[in-house]
Protein backbone atom coordinates (compact mmCIF):
# COMPACT_ATOMS: atom_id res chain seq x y z
CA UNK A 1 0.00 0.00 0.00
CA UNK A 2 1.89 3.24 -1.29
CA UNK A 3 0.86 6.37 1.30
CA UNK A 4 1.20 9.46 0.30
CA UNK A 5 3.03 12.57 2.24
CA UNK A 6 1.34 15.38 3.40
CA UNK A 7 1.61 18.42 1.17
CA UNK A 8 2.86 21.69 2.73
CA UNK A 9 -0.61 23.28 2.21
CA UNK A 10 -2.46 20.47 4.13
CA UNK A 11 0.25 20.39 6.75
CA UNK A 12 -0.13 24.15 7.16
CA UNK A 13 -4.34 23.66 7.23
CA UNK A 14 -4.27 21.14 9.66
CA UNK A 15 -1.56 23.13 12.32
CA UNK A 16 -4.18 26.36 12.12
CA UNK A 17 -6.18 26.96 15.18
CA UNK A 18 -9.66 25.37 15.28
CA UNK A 19 -11.42 28.77 15.53
CA UNK A 20 -10.16 31.65 12.94
CA UNK A 21 -11.09 35.32 14.22
CA UNK A 22 -13.54 37.19 12.08
CA UNK A 23 -12.25 40.44 10.44
CA UNK A 24 -13.28 42.97 13.29
CA UNK A 25 -13.84 40.80 16.20
CA UNK A 26 -11.94 41.61 19.45
CA UNK A 27 -9.71 39.53 21.31
CA UNK A 28 -10.06 38.16 24.83
CA UNK A 29 -7.64 40.74 26.54
CA UNK A 30 -8.90 43.65 24.58
CA UNK A 31 -12.70 42.70 25.31
CA UNK A 32 -11.59 41.79 29.03
CA UNK A 33 -9.69 45.95 29.21
CA UNK A 34 -12.50 47.06 26.89
CA UNK A 35 -15.34 45.87 30.02
CA UNK A 36 -13.00 47.00 32.59
CA UNK A 37 -13.06 50.63 30.94
CA UNK A 38 -16.55 50.84 30.80
CA UNK A 39 -16.99 49.71 34.39
CA UNK A 40 -14.58 51.97 35.36
CA UNK A 41 -16.30 54.99 33.52
CA UNK A 42 -20.08 53.87 35.28
CA UNK A 43 -18.60 53.70 38.23
CA UNK A 44 -17.03 57.54 37.97
CA UNK A 45 -20.49 58.86 36.47
CA UNK A 46 -22.42 57.67 38.89
CA UNK A 47 -20.55 57.68 42.21
CA UNK A 48 -20.95 62.05 42.60
CA UNK A 49 -24.88 61.20 41.68
CA UNK A 50 -24.97 58.14 44.51
CA UNK A 51 -23.51 60.20 47.19
CA UNK A 52 -25.58 63.23 46.53
CA UNK A 53 -28.42 60.78 47.03
CA UNK A 54 -27.06 59.20 50.23
CA UNK A 55 -25.95 62.83 51.81
CA UNK A 56 -29.69 63.58 51.20
CA UNK A 57 -30.35 60.87 53.32
CA UNK A 58 -28.22 61.66 56.41
CA UNK A 59 -28.80 63.54 59.57
CA UNK A 60 -26.66 67.13 59.36
CA UNK A 61 -24.04 65.71 62.24
CA UNK A 62 -23.02 62.96 59.77
CA UNK A 63 -23.74 64.86 56.45
CA UNK A 64 -19.60 65.50 55.89
CA UNK A 65 -19.04 61.75 57.16
CA UNK A 66 -18.87 58.59 54.67
CA UNK A 67 -21.52 57.11 57.81
CA UNK A 68 -24.34 56.91 54.67
CA UNK A 69 -26.42 54.30 56.35
CA UNK A 70 -26.51 55.41 59.58
CA UNK A 71 -29.88 56.96 61.38
CA UNK A 72 -31.21 57.14 57.35
CA UNK A 73 -33.68 60.36 57.61
CA UNK A 74 -36.02 61.83 54.71
CA UNK A 75 -35.62 64.82 57.13
CA UNK A 76 -33.74 66.95 54.69
CA UNK A 77 -36.44 66.51 52.43
CA UNK A 78 -39.37 67.92 54.84
CA UNK A 79 -37.48 70.61 56.12
CA UNK A 80 -36.91 72.00 52.81
CA UNK A 81 -40.38 71.87 51.80
CA UNK A 82 -41.71 73.10 54.81
CA UNK A 83 -38.94 75.24 55.83
CA UNK A 84 -37.68 76.89 52.78
CA UNK A 85 -39.57 78.90 49.56
CA UNK A 86 -38.23 75.61 47.54
CA UNK A 87 -41.58 74.87 46.11
CA UNK A 88 -41.99 78.90 44.89
CA UNK A 89 -38.29 78.28 43.29
CA UNK A 90 -39.02 75.14 41.70
CA UNK A 91 -42.67 76.58 40.52
CA UNK A 92 -40.88 79.76 38.70
CA UNK A 93 -38.25 77.64 37.41
CA UNK A 94 -41.19 75.46 35.89
CA UNK A 95 -42.67 78.51 34.23
CA UNK A 96 -39.73 79.73 32.77
CA UNK A 97 -38.20 76.49 31.40
CA UNK A 98 -41.58 75.87 29.82
CA UNK A 99 -41.77 78.79 28.31
CA UNK A 100 -38.14 78.65 26.79
CA UNK A 101 -38.88 75.50 25.52
CA UNK A 102 -42.25 76.34 24.02
CA UNK A 103 -41.01 79.44 22.49
CA UNK A 104 -37.84 77.99 21.73
CA UNK A 105 -39.60 74.68 19.59
CA UNK A 106 -41.46 77.46 17.75
CA UNK A 107 -38.90 79.77 16.46
CA UNK A 108 -35.94 77.44 15.81
CA UNK A 109 -38.37 74.98 13.60
CA UNK A 110 -39.79 77.87 12.04
CA UNK A 111 -36.58 79.47 11.77
CA UNK A 112 -34.65 76.30 10.21
CA UNK A 113 -37.22 75.64 7.98
CA UNK A 114 -37.30 79.00 6.89
CA UNK A 115 -33.39 79.01 6.03
CA UNK A 116 -33.61 75.51 4.44
CA UNK A 117 -36.40 75.65 1.92
CA UNK A 118 -36.15 79.47 0.81
CA UNK A 119 -34.15 81.66 -0.53
CA UNK A 120 -34.57 85.47 0.77
CA UNK A 121 -31.80 88.97 0.98
CA UNK A 122 -29.86 88.75 4.27
CA UNK A 123 -30.20 84.35 4.63
CA UNK A 124 -26.41 84.05 4.30
CA UNK A 125 -26.04 87.09 6.77
CA UNK A 126 -28.68 85.54 9.00
CA UNK A 127 -26.75 82.44 9.21
CA UNK A 128 -23.35 83.52 10.31
CA UNK A 129 -25.66 85.80 12.96
CA UNK A 130 -27.09 82.63 14.28
CA UNK A 131 -23.56 81.16 14.50
CA UNK A 132 -21.47 84.31 16.04
CA UNK A 133 -23.29 84.56 18.47
CA UNK A 134 -22.74 81.07 20.03
CA UNK A 135 -18.90 82.15 20.00
CA UNK A 136 -19.65 84.64 23.03
CA UNK A 137 -18.80 83.14 26.61
CA UNK A 138 -21.80 84.19 29.30
CA UNK A 139 -19.20 86.82 31.02
CA UNK A 140 -18.94 88.96 28.23
CA UNK A 141 -22.72 88.77 27.55
CA UNK A 142 -24.26 89.30 31.01
CA UNK A 143 -23.81 92.86 31.66
CA UNK A 144 -24.60 94.05 28.36
CA UNK A 145 -27.66 91.67 28.61
CA UNK A 146 -28.52 92.98 32.16
CA UNK A 147 -28.18 96.47 30.87
CA UNK A 148 -30.96 95.77 27.72
CA UNK A 149 -33.10 94.24 30.08
CA UNK A 150 -32.98 96.80 32.87
CA UNK A 151 -33.85 99.55 30.02
CA UNK A 152 -36.84 97.23 29.34
CA UNK A 153 -38.43 96.99 32.74
CA UNK A 154 -37.75 93.17 32.93
CA UNK A 155 -35.54 92.48 35.61
CA UNK A 156 -36.69 90.33 38.35
CA UNK A 157 -39.54 88.92 36.23
CA UNK A 158 -39.67 85.78 34.15
CA UNK A 159 -40.09 87.56 30.80
CA UNK A 160 -36.62 88.62 31.33
CA UNK A 161 -35.32 85.33 31.91
CA UNK A 162 -37.31 83.46 29.12
CA UNK A 163 -36.04 86.26 26.50
CA UNK A 164 -32.01 85.77 27.68
CA UNK A 165 -32.55 82.19 28.04
CA UNK A 166 -33.64 81.81 24.03
CA UNK A 167 -30.91 84.14 22.83
CA UNK A 168 -28.69 81.16 23.91
CA UNK A 169 -31.08 78.22 23.16
CA UNK A 170 -32.63 79.09 19.42
CA UNK A 171 -29.15 80.43 17.08
CA UNK A 172 -27.44 76.18 17.84
CA UNK A 173 -30.96 74.83 17.57
CA UNK A 174 -31.86 77.02 14.56
CA UNK A 175 -28.70 75.71 13.20
CA UNK A 176 -29.38 72.10 13.99
CA UNK A 177 -32.91 72.18 12.95
CA UNK A 178 -31.64 73.74 9.45
CA UNK A 179 -29.63 70.68 9.01
CA UNK A 180 -32.47 68.12 9.98
CA UNK A 181 -35.06 69.75 7.12
CA UNK A 182 -32.47 69.64 4.92
CA UNK A 183 -32.51 65.63 4.59
CA UNK A 184 -36.13 65.63 4.56
CA UNK A 185 -36.71 65.74 0.70
CA UNK A 186 -38.62 68.91 -1.05
CA UNK A 187 -40.58 66.49 -3.18
CA UNK A 188 -43.22 66.52 -0.03
CA UNK A 189 -42.86 70.27 -0.36
CA UNK A 190 -44.26 70.36 -3.79
CA UNK A 191 -46.80 67.88 -3.14
CA UNK A 192 -48.22 69.71 -0.63
CA UNK A 193 -48.48 72.38 -2.98
CA UNK A 194 -50.08 70.44 -5.30
CA UNK A 195 -52.72 69.87 -2.99
CA UNK A 196 -52.80 73.83 -3.07
CA UNK A 197 -51.38 73.47 0.94
CA UNK A 198 -49.60 77.55 1.96
CA UNK A 199 -45.92 77.18 3.09
CA UNK A 200 -47.26 77.13 6.25
CA UNK A 201 -49.70 74.56 5.72
CA UNK A 202 -47.21 73.00 4.24
CA UNK A 203 -45.14 72.92 7.09
CA UNK A 204 -47.04 72.52 10.27
CA UNK A 205 -49.00 69.21 8.27
CA UNK A 206 -46.21 67.42 6.49
CA UNK A 207 -42.90 68.76 7.51
CA UNK A 208 -43.29 68.79 11.36
CA UNK A 209 -44.50 64.97 11.69
CA UNK A 210 -41.26 64.37 10.14
CA UNK A 211 -39.17 66.22 12.03
CA UNK A 212 -40.14 64.92 15.55
CA UNK A 213 -36.76 63.51 16.21
CA UNK A 214 -35.39 67.30 15.54
CA UNK A 215 -38.31 68.61 17.86
CA UNK A 216 -37.57 66.62 20.77
CA UNK A 217 -33.74 67.09 20.92
CA UNK A 218 -34.72 70.74 20.26
CA UNK A 219 -36.99 71.20 23.42
CA UNK A 220 -34.61 68.82 25.13
CA UNK A 221 -31.77 71.63 24.75
CA UNK A 222 -33.89 74.47 25.37
CA UNK A 223 -35.36 72.92 28.37
CA UNK A 224 -32.17 71.95 29.92
CA UNK A 225 -30.72 75.38 29.33
CA UNK A 226 -33.59 76.97 31.26
CA UNK A 227 -33.74 74.69 34.38
CA UNK A 228 -29.56 74.04 34.78
CA UNK A 229 -28.26 77.40 34.17
CA UNK A 230 -27.19 79.67 37.22
CA UNK A 231 -25.18 82.96 35.80
CA UNK A 232 -28.05 84.89 34.29
CA UNK A 233 -30.77 83.70 37.46
CA UNK A 234 -28.50 84.72 39.74
CA UNK A 235 -27.71 87.98 38.29
CA UNK A 236 -31.42 88.90 36.65
CA UNK A 237 -33.47 87.51 39.99
CA UNK A 238 -33.74 89.18 43.20
CA UNK A 239 -35.78 88.31 46.07
CA UNK A 240 -37.09 85.02 47.50
CA UNK A 241 -40.27 84.77 46.33
CA UNK A 242 -38.92 85.79 42.66
CA UNK A 243 -35.58 83.29 42.51
CA UNK A 244 -35.11 80.24 40.55
CA UNK A 245 -33.81 77.10 41.08
CA UNK A 246 -30.39 78.19 40.46
CA UNK A 247 -30.70 81.68 43.01
CA UNK A 248 -32.39 79.43 45.28
CA UNK A 249 -29.98 76.80 45.99
CA UNK A 250 -27.42 79.86 46.96
CA UNK A 251 -28.85 80.87 50.31
CA UNK A 252 -27.81 77.49 51.68
CA UNK A 253 -24.38 78.17 51.20
CA UNK A 254 -22.78 81.26 53.28
CA UNK A 255 -19.25 82.27 54.23
CA UNK A 256 -19.98 80.42 57.70
CA UNK A 257 -20.77 77.10 55.93
CA UNK A 258 -23.44 75.22 53.91
CA UNK A 259 -26.41 73.30 54.76
CA UNK A 260 -25.19 70.28 52.67
CA UNK A 261 -28.42 68.28 54.08
CA UNK A 262 -31.15 70.96 52.56
CA UNK A 263 -28.47 71.39 49.57
CA UNK A 264 -28.61 67.57 48.83
CA UNK A 265 -32.40 67.14 49.10
CA UNK A 266 -32.80 69.48 46.70
CA UNK A 267 -30.32 68.44 44.40
CA UNK A 268 -32.45 65.37 43.85
CA UNK A 269 -35.68 67.08 43.44
CA UNK A 270 -34.23 69.32 41.36
CA UNK A 271 -33.06 66.59 38.88
CA UNK A 272 -36.33 64.36 38.47
CA UNK A 273 -38.21 66.84 35.98
CA UNK A 274 -34.31 66.83 33.91
CA UNK A 275 -34.49 63.01 34.37
CA UNK A 276 -38.28 63.04 33.22
CA UNK A 277 -37.25 65.19 29.94
CA UNK A 278 -34.44 62.94 29.36
CA UNK A 279 -36.50 60.10 29.21
CA UNK A 280 -39.07 61.24 26.92
CA UNK A 281 -36.98 62.71 24.65
CA UNK A 282 -34.29 60.21 24.61
CA UNK A 283 -35.51 57.69 21.70
CA UNK A 284 -35.27 60.71 19.33
CA UNK A 285 -32.16 62.05 20.80
CA UNK A 286 -29.41 60.35 18.65
CA UNK A 287 -31.34 60.42 15.67
CA UNK A 288 -32.39 63.91 15.85
CA UNK A 289 -28.76 65.11 16.89
CA UNK A 290 -26.74 62.93 13.86
CA UNK A 291 -29.86 64.08 11.33
CA UNK A 292 -28.52 67.72 12.41
CA UNK A 293 -25.16 67.49 12.01
CA UNK A 294 -25.56 66.00 8.17
CA UNK A 295 -26.17 69.01 7.17
CA UNK A 296 -25.39 71.99 9.14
Amino acid sequence: MVTTAPTPTARHSAQRPARIRRRGERSPLASTALHLTLIVASVIAVFPVLWVLLTSLKPAEFATTTDFFKDTTFENYTNLIQDTKFLTWFGNSLIVAGLTTLIGVIVSASTGYAVSRFRFPGKRGLMWTLLVTQMFPVAVLIVPIYNIMAGMGLLNKPAGLVITYLTISVPFCAWMMKGFFDTIPREIDESGQVDGLTPFGTFWRLILPLAKPGLAVTAFYSFITAWGEVAYASAFMVGEDNLTLAGGLQLFVNQYGAQWGPMTAASVLIAIPAALVFLFAQKHLVTGMSAGAVKG
